[in-house]
């Protein structure tokens, strides 16, 4: 169940949201994130959708994770371990970011009726600049990050931690509710797979088997992206999907638009899943 809103230096790691009845549908948080970042648009699609919002591996509530590498494959081979769990032989898949990348390898395993990829990692070939660029990205994010777990509380709680944090994965940090946002802050000081992940990705080919997806596709590009930005990183994505794949630009938000914007994803969400229940499938 999803967890009761408390004092944000109260908030506790999840293992997973586990809420609502009707088809079932997956939600995959991005790289240093956690299941938080899915709250409120998951409180919308329970209404539609049995949802589930596991912590991935290595990342605040997930299981642990061991080795000094970790990628996309690894993550999935956990996952389909939870869906045997529940017992979901396919479901519903929306993922953000690292979370969309992960959607399209478990497409790829026959676990996928549906794939919402909103603004997905992995659009890049292995070596290139483009792949670099991201590496270094978050590498240089990991001196920041150790000192704010020294720093622990006093960072969690800093309005200036919120809005720097923000800066970079909204567009409007005032539409972000303080709980969210601390939580987001939370994930990243207590990620453990954030080495092992960026070694990976750089031993990664990136996303592959675009055009050979089976199922209904949506993509959602954030059109002030300031992680992946979409005219860099997005361009597989538009090149290579099925012709019948939905491709859509999200205006005014940022890299994890359930953040400031958690109506329009749970919609946009809900309304390729509708769709898909429209078409004819030979079994």
């Amino acid at each position: 169940m999803i967890t009761p809103t408390a004092r944000p230096s109260a908030i506790r790691p999840i293992s997973a949201l586990h809420t609502g009845s009707g088809a079932p549908l997956l939600l995959l948080h991005g790289f240093m994130l956690s299941p938080h970042c899915w709250e409120q648009s998951a409180l919308r699609l329970a209404a539609h959708c049995e949802v589930y919002a596991p912590a991935l591996p290595g990342h605040w509530g997930g299981p642990a994770v061991s080795g000094r590498s970790l990628d996309v494959r690894a993550l999935a081979d956990r996952i389909e371990e939870q869906l045997d769990q529940l017992g979901w032989r396919t479901c519903h898949i929306a993922g953000n970011s690292l979370g969309g990348w992960l959607a399209v390898e478990l497409a790829h395993r026959g676990r996928a009726r549906s794939l919402t990829l909103i603004a997905p990692a992995g659009g890049w070939t292995v070596p290139s600049l483009t792949q670099l660029r991201v590496g270094l990205k978050f590498l240089s994010m990991v001196p920041v990050v150790e000192i704010g777990r020294h720093l622990g509380g006093f960072v969690t709680d800093s309005r200036l931690a919120r809005r720097l944090a923000l800066l970079l994965l909204s567009k409007r940090a005032a539409a972000v509710p303080r709980r969210e946002a601390t939580a987001m802050i939370n994930a990243a000081l207590h990620c453990r797979a954030m080495l092992p992940m960026i070694l990976g990705g750089l031993r990664s080919p990136g996303v592959t088997g675009l055009a050979d997806l089976a199922v209904p596709v949506r993509l959602l590009l954030c059109e002030f992206d300031r992680v992946i930005p979409r005219r860099a990183f997005a361009g597989r994505f538009l090149r290579e999907l099925p012709d019948s794949a939905d491709r859509i630009l999200i205006h005014g938000v940022g890299h994890v638009p359930m953040l400031e914007a958690p109506d329009r994803i749970a919609t946009l969400i809900t309304e390729h899943i509708d769709a898909g229940r429209t078409r004819l499938h030979a079994v």
